[in-house]
Parts: C-alpha cells; structure tokens; sequence
C-alpha cells in the first residue's frame, strides 16, 4: 500500500508516526476527491481534518497539528525547553574531570551542551554533588539552562577491579624510526591539587609538586634536576610561566625518558648555594589490564580471593580476571559466545563451574587487545534473568530523586522492570523526576511498546535513550541501523522523546578529529530530541560541532519542505 500510495504522491507512511490518525483521514478525504466523478465543483475546507476521541468527560484533540503540540510538549518536559531556536538538545557525560578542572564545565555549556550525565556506576555521593553544584552555579551564570541525568549503574556485567600497578609514570621524548628525538617530551609542573594545566597546553606529562618555595623560585630557563626511578640523572628545562588557581604552574621539556613516582625530589641546578627542594606527589597508578589475543584462554573467578571449587585443572597459561556478579556464573553453559568491553573482545565459553568460567578467546586485535578494570561483558545468547533495580540502584535513587531532573534505568528488559520503578517512586512519592528508559538489550527492544505502555501510567515525564555500545553486541552489529530506526519510530508514535547515545562524534572526541562517517551519524541525530556525547579531550570541541551540526539551517529549510500531507484547499 505504501508504494501504492507514495506512486500518486499522496502518503508517506515512514512520516506520519506521531499523528497516524489524522494523517490517514487526511489521505481518505484526498483519495475520495480524487475520483474522476468528483473532481467537478469539488470543493475542500480550508483547514486541517479535526480527528477528535472522547475519553470519559474528556475530548481529546487527534489532528495533526494537536499531536506534534503533544510530542513536543513531552520533549520539553522531560529535557527542558529548547533555547534560541534550537532544534535539539546536547547531552555531555561527566565525571571526576569536571571537578579537577574548573573550566571545564563553563566550556561545555557555551560550546552548546543543555543537559550533563552522571554514571553512578562511577563515583560517590560527594563526588555527584559537587559536580551538580558546579553545573547548576555556571548554569546559572551564563544565563543557560540545563539539566541533570544521573544514571543508575543497573545490574551490568563488568569485569572485577584489577590490583593497583606502581605509582610511576613514563616521561617520553618522541622518536623516529632510527632512535632520534624528534622532540623533546612536555612536561607540566604544577603545586600540589591546583588541577590541569590551561586548556591551551597539551603535555605528555603532568607532575603535581608540593614545594611552596621551590616554586615560588621556579623561573623560566633553569634546569631542574632529579633521579628517576631507575637512579638515572634526568634534567627539566623550564620553558614558559603559567598563573593557576593556587599560584604559578611551568611548562618544561625532558629529552631523555624518565620513571618518577611518588616522593622524587625536585632541585634547582645552581652553582655555590643551596636551592629549595620540591617533590613529586600524587603520581596515580598504573592502569593495569591483560592483553588477551587470538586463541588465549581466559579465566574468570567470582572473587580474587575465592580459591574454592575451582576447575579440576587450571588451564595453563590462561590469563585470569574476576566478575563481582553471581549472575554470569550461574547462568553461561559451554558454546556460550561472550564478548568484553563493547565488543572489542569476543570469546567463547569452554568450561564452567560454580565460581569459575573459561573462555576461548576467538576475536582481538592483531596484536592483542587490553582488557582492564570495569569492562563490559556481555552473553548475547544466555537468558540472564536480571533483578530490575539493584540494592546500589535503590540507594543511589534516593540521592537522584534528590538532586537530578531525570534518572537513566539500565538494562530495561520487560514489564516487571517498569512495575518494579513505579513502586520505588511511589513510595519515595516521586513523582516529577523524569524517567529514561535505556533501552541495550535484545529483550528491551523486542519488547519496547510494552514498556512504553506501563512507562506511561506513571505521571513522571518519560523518554527513551538508545544504548547503542550494548545494544550492538546484544543483537548483532548489522542489525543496529534497523533496530536504531524501529526504536526512533515507535517513540515517534509515542510521542516519547529519544536519546541517540554510544560513540557519537567518538574519534573527534578522543583525537580532535572527526572521520567522515561520524559526520553522518551525528548528522542522523536530527531524528532524535537529544544526543549524547561521552567523555574525552576534545568533548568541547565536539560538542561545537554537534550544536552545528543539530541546528543546520539549510536541514530546517528542508525539512520544513518535507511536511506530512495536509489537505490542500482546492483539488483541480
């Protein structure tokens, strides 16, 4: 029927989601006029089909223009009214970083974002509150409004925390194929909780030093001397003088490599006295993770200290990880395929017992592929039977409700997962925080105009983020577009506003560069009410270009051409 109808130019129906009833009724009425023996002296009113329900004492208004009222109305109730002529909103996700550097925040908001995201599978309590503070003190500042979205962590599988590697860090000037340095590593040298350097330096290398009065000291062409951690001498010319918040930072170049840690001693080079000492302090550890590749066995044990009910032989050789949730140990069988950290990482399961599972890996990259601390993991063929909201979800709503506009519900499976929502919020009697149901499993798509259905019995606004990172690996790269464009148009009916999340823009987040495709892809968010861009050096940066990207004036032009059919005044 649709080619049928699209044939004569009449009705499009990939476009008429959100006003389905008038759109029809528009079309009948075209198609009848359009009758060879009533085409004479054929008249139409000049206005829009009134589609009318009446629900109890109430009479609801179904014509076009009244449902795309309610669509946005929806959209702005949840996410907040759209600022000059905007045409959709910017959601940026934010963490320890916006606290350690107080431009941060101020850059995102004037580069375009309206609304920022808190994970609560990362941080604490202190740590949300004071990036709450933060955003809503430049919020209100700037005059711009924005809004907070705090995710509950959910019950996702995640790889175990790995133990600590030293506290030292690698300073590297940078080389050429044969040896020789091409140029000299960069160093910041900065007193001690004063944060990162001014957004316009880029080093390799930061050091934190407590020393007042070796800083104070500190002037622009001498020559700091140290041993590293291998008691090998190293020297750091200084090259400019920067103000930070709690006194004077340096910019300084190494061109031999170096190893400092914690408590290395800092000193002047000076001839005949003796020059004040600082020492570096604060030197985070070392990210630790395995490098698993093709072929390799892994192990992964409930607990690092958990020695009992092992398999009968160990495999040899096999790398070894640890999973906090029971759920992955007592729900995998052997064939099973699993994938890490967004599918960087795919295996399959060759043994299980009740604390241990072994995988075969069988996709990584050519020379292997790191998998650390708090990875994903998913077993897209396993029927995991998930609690909806956890004890840490339960806890962490309290302080949400409190202090965010919008809470983010993870891995949203069925009905039972919304029932279970609305009773947390009616007896915490919440009733105006926003719900975002994050749809990244295969159950939750399948099932995503049920929990829509039961999602609306509840007065708090509602909206629908995209997890596109899960979602993938749940259901298949190839059907992602598909699935992608479903969830947009059964929103669209809903009149529910979408989320576009996951990998947004992600290479010019990370690099400062955008490749080709993410252009396109950013450009898709047109179809959404937000799109949500995740952390990274250049988030600003990309935040400007999304906002541009968004609000393209020539794509208002065409889509202001592109509206769905409307009766006409005359047929000739």
């Amino acid at each position: 029927m649709k080619e049928e109808l699209s044939s004569v130019g009449l009705l499009n129906l990939e476009t008429v989601n959100a006003h389905v009833l008038s759109s029809l009724a528009a079309c009948i009425q075209m198609l009848n006029a359009s009758r060879l023996d009533s085409l004479v002296g054929l008249s139409v009113p000049n206005k829009e089909l009134p589609v009318h329900k009446n629900s109890g004492n109430k009479k609801m208004e179904l014509g076009m223009t009244a449902l795309m009222k309610r669509a946005s109305s929806n959209r702005d109730l949840l996410l907040g009214a759209l600022q000059a002529q905007k045409m959709g909103h910017i959601m940026a996700t934010v963490g320890e970083e916006a606290v350690e550097n107080d431009t941060h925040i101020p850059d995102l908001i004037n580069s375009g974002t309206t609304i920022f995201r808190i994970n609560c599978a990362h941080g604490d309590p202190e740590l949300w509150s004071e990036i709450i503070r933060m955003v809503k003190q430049c919020s209100q500042h700037l005059e711009k409004p924005c809004r907070i979205l705090m995710d509950l962590a959910g019950p996702k599988l995640r790889t175990g925390t790995l133990k600590d590697g030293p506290c030292v860090v690698k300073i590297s000037p940078r080389k050429n194929a044969f040896g020789s340095m091409i140029r000299p590593a960069q160093v910041w040298i900065g007193p001690r909780g004063a944060g990162p350097p001014p957004s316009h330096l880029s080093p390799d290398v930061i050091l934190q030093v407590d020393g007042q009065e070796f800083l104070n000291k500190l002037e622009v062409d001498d020559s700091v001397i140290f041993s590293d951690a291998r008691r090998k001498r190293r020297t750091l010319k200084i090259l400019s003088k920067y103000p930070v918040f709690s006194g004077v930072g340096f910019m300084a170049e190494c061109n031999n490599s170096a190893y400092v840690e914690s408590g290395t001693t800092l000193h002047v080079k000076q001839k005949g006295r003796k020059s004040p000492v600082g020492f570096v302090v604060d030197v985070p550890p070392v990210e630790q993770f395995v490098r698993l590749r093709v072929g390799d066995l892994l192990v992964i044990s409930r607990d690092s200290s958990d020695e009992n009910d092992t398999l009968p032989r160990s495999p040899i050789g096999s790398h070894k990880i640890t999973c906090p949730s029971g759920y992955l140990f007592d729900s995998v069988k052997p064939g099973d395929p699993i994938a890490f950290d967004d599918g960087k990482i795919w295996g399959v399961i060759k043994g299980t017992s009740i604390s241990e599972v072994v995988v075969k890996v069988t996709h990584a990259g050519l020379k292997g592929t790191k998998l650390g601390s708090e990875k994903s993991i998913n077993i897209p063929e396993s029927d995991i039977r998930y609690e909806g909201l956890t004890s840490k979800d339960l806890m962490d709503l309290d302080f949400v409700a409190a202090h965010a506009d919008m809470v983010g519900i993870s891995f949203v499976r069925d009905v039972h997962d919304i029932v279970a929502l609305h009773q947390e919020l009616a007896k915490r009697r919440i009733s105006k925080l926003g719900i975002v149901l994050k749809i990244e499993t295969k159950g939750g798509f399948e099932k995503l105009p049920l929990l829509i259905l039961e999602a609306m019995k509840s007065s708090n606004p509602l909206g629908v983020m995209i997890a596109r990172g899960d979602l993938a690996v749940e259901c298949g790269w190839v059907k992602l577009a598909d699935i992608q464009d479903e969830i947009i148009s059964i929103c669209s009916a809903a009149h529910v506003p979408v989320i576009l999340a996951t990998q947004v823009l992600e290479t010019l987040v990370k690099t400062g560069v955008p490749t080709r495709a993410e252009i396109t892809d950013a450009a898709n968010g047109r179809r959404a009410s937000c799109v949500m861009l995740n952390k990274g050096k250049y988030v600003a940066k990309a935040v400007s270009m999304l906002d541009t990207i968004l609000n393209s004036q020539q794509y208002a032009k065409v889509k202001a051409e592109l509206k769905p059919l409307m009766l006409s005044s005359h047929v000739n």
